[in-house]
């Protein structure tokens, strides 16, 4: 039994040895189903396969591809009365143990909730953003995965809502620009398209991975490399990209404010390429 806000209740079996819960030990895959279909599933797919292995996580035999997107897509079609969603899968070790576990079982929970448009669009009122520089993140490969230990990202985004930004640009150790709270993050300068490398920090994006390729197929000069605090202020345009809002574009950084033509461009290519 435990004890939960001054009442004695059961455990729940959700709760029960579930060290995402007790340890952020987890990893998880944020999902977009469109036509009832999970865009970018394979990458979606490959990148939690490989975080388990990277944190240790026994990965069972029936997870298979088409297992994880038949549990997916099974609670997709209850919620979802147009095709389209939102999806979360956690998948978590669950074990007795302290800080070291017993064994290496995995579990996985998943939820889901319908959205509306299965296009992408681009934000229309103004998105102002500035530095967070409370906290670094690690220049380093499990900085990369998407786990839920994000108590950077929380605070984050607690700072931003207390000096009325929209959102705030994640440093690393060496102070440059990794991504933001909950995206990563592009620069347009001088006709190029600059994003962090993955040495930097940042979260290795699905959608930063489809775009970058989208767009060197439609010959636009694209170069992951470092990015400075100064490159933010020499750029003509910002924007940020995850799965669920797909593309945002930033209007205001500091006393420099910036135009979106590029990036709406960008915005329809993606959307073409996701339909």
């Amino acid at each position: 039994m435990i004890n939960f806000n001054g009442i004695i209740t059961d455990q729940s079996d959700q709760i029960k040895n579930n060290r995402a819960f007790l340890y952020g030990d987890s990893v998880f895959e944020t999902l977009r189903v469109v036509g009832n279909k999970i865009v970018f599933w394979e990458d979606h797919y490959f990148r939690l396969m490989s975080s388990m292995r990277i944190i240790r996580l026994d990965i069972p035999e029936q997870f298979s591809p088409d297992f994880i997107e038949e549990n997916i897509l099974k609670l997709h079609r209850k919620i979802s009365p147009n095709g389209h969603s939102r999806v979360r899968i956690n998948i978590f070790r669950s074990s007795d143990g302290k800080y070291t576990p017993n064994e290496n079982s995995s579990s996985f929970m998943i939820s889901c909730e319908s959205i509306v448009n299965p296009e992408y669009s681009i934000n229309s009122r103004e998105y102002v953003v500035d530095l967070f520089k409370d906290y670094y993140l690690d220049n380093q490969l499990i900085s990369s995965l998407k786990t839920n230990n994000k108590i950077i990202n929380v605070v984050a985004s607690i700072y931003a809502k207390e000096n009325g930004f929209d959102n705030c640009i994640l440093l690393n150790r060496d102070k440059m620009v990794a991504e933001f709270i909950n995206s990563n993050i592009f620069i347009i300068k001088n006709d190029q398209i600059l994003t962090p490398t993955l040495g930097s920090g940042c979260l290795n994006g699905v959608l930063r991975k489809n775009l970058l390729n989208i767009l060197k197929r439609n010959s636009y000069d694209v170069l992951e490399q470092k990015i400075s605090t100064f490159d933010l202020t020499q750029s003509e345009e910002i924007f940020g990209t995850n799965m669920v809002q797909g593309l945002f574009s930033i209007s205001k950084y500091r006393k420099r404010d910036y135009v979106n033509n590029k990036s709406k461009e960008i915005l329809k290519i993606l959307n073409q390429n996701i339909s």
